[in-house]
């Protein structure tokens, strides 16, 4: 999930809190992982209810980060997803999520970076 105009703004801790209040509370979905970047979220979750869909997920993940840390940027429309067939496939998933905020520059290392929720944590 993107933040319009690529605003660097989820490197925060009232963002990062939001975003880890609402993956973890939400009944329709387990957490498996989630690194927030400045200008855009990786989440990695599955389904609880086999109802529940990813856009109604996403939807509801912006909403409630806008409405608790009373922001004035927007997320940009839609979001990119994939759906993943294997354990082994959500482990690759999380070790290219972990390593971004190195590959950006922010950290040397991916434990030093403040704003993920990983399968170490959980």
């Amino acid at each position: 999930m993107c933040v319009a105009h690529r605003e660097r703004v989820l490197n925060r801790p009232a963002p990062f809190k939001a975003i880890r209040s609402f993956c973890t509370a939400n009944a329709a979905w387990t957490l498996l992982a989630a690194v927030a970047m400045p200008d855009h979220l990786h989440v990695l979750v599955a389904p609880t209810d086999r109802g529940a869909t990813i856009t109604q997920f996403s939807a509801g993940l912006k909403r409630f980060v806008r409405k608790t840390t009373e922001v004035s940027w927007k997320w940009q429309d839609g979001v990119f997803d994939r759906l993943l067939r294997r354990e082994e496939a959500a482990m690759d998933k999380w070790l290219y999520m972990r390593e971004n905020p190195v590959r950006a520059g922010l950290v040397v290392r991916w434990e030093d970076w403040p704003y993920s929720i990983g399968f170490h944590e959980l």
